[in-house]
C-alpha cells in the first residue's frame, strides 16, 4: 500500500507527539493488541503520518504514549512500502551486522548497535490477517529496534553507560535551551 493511499484510508490524521529520552514512559513494555478495528487503523494511520513527518524509518505506539504492541516501518528511499505490525514476534534471528542507529526518541544521535542481519517476523496486518516474513539487512534492523521499544528497551541501552549518560546530558542542555529561546 502506498502512502497516498493510506491517506485516502482516513480523511484526518494526526501527527503524535514523540516521547524523548529519558522520559520513563519510553520504559513502559506494550500489551497485546486485543483487537483489530478502525480505532487501531486509525491509530496506524497516525503513527505513519507521525514518522513520515519526523521524518523517521520506523516508530513503535510506545513512543508516541500508547502502550500497545504495534509499529510501523518504511525503510523504502520513496516511502511506498509501509508495513504495520501489530503484535510481532521475532520467530529466527541469524547473522550478525553492526550499524549506525538513530531514533525518533533520541533524535540527533546515531551509535553503532549490532543487530542480527536477517529475521523471521509474525505478526497481524492492519485487517488482522497473520503474516509471517523475513526480514533482512535495513528492514530487519528497523523492526528489531522497534520491537526493542515494545519491550521498554531503547538504542542507547546498548551503549556503555557513559555514552548513554553523555547523550542524556546533551538532550537535556538542547531542552533547556529550546525552553529558553521561546
Amino acid at each position: 500500500m502506498t502512502q497516498s493511499q493510506l491517506r485516502g484510508l482516513c480523511l484526518i490524521m494526526t501527527i503524535l507527539k514523540i516521547l524523548e529520552f529519558p522520559d520513563p514512559r519510553l520504559r513502559t513494555k506494550a500489551a497485546p493488541v486485543e483487537q483489530v478495528d478502525d480505532a487501531l487503523r486509525t491509530l496506524i494511520d497516525d503513527l505513519f503520518e507521525t514518522m513520515y513527518d519526523a521524518p523517521g524509518i520506523g516508530l513503535a505506539a510506545t513512543q508516541v504514549d500508547v502502550h500497545k504492541r504495534l509499529l510501523v516501518a518504511d525503510v523504502s528511499i520513496d516511502k511506498t512500502e509501509p508495513l504495520a505490525l501489530i503484535n510481532p514476534q521475532i520467530l529466527t534471528k541469524d547473522g550478525v551486522t553492526v550499524s549506525d542507529e538513530g531514533c525518533l526518541s533520541v533524535p540527533g544521535y546515531y551509535e553503532e548497535v549490532e543487530r542480527a542481519n536477517h529475521i523471521v517476523v509474525r505478526y497481524l496486518d492492519r485487517d488482522g490477517e497473520t503474516v509471517e516474513m523475513e526480514a533482512e539487512g535495513l528492514l530487519a534492523i528497523c523492526i528489531q529496534h522497534e520491537i526493542d521499544h515494545l519491550d521498554g528497551k531503547l538504542f542507547v541501552d546498548y551503549l556503555s553507560e557513559a555514552k548513554r549518560q553523555r547523550i542524556r546530558k546533551k538532550l537535556d542542555k538542547e531542552r533547556r535551551q529550546q525552553a529558553v529561546a521561546i
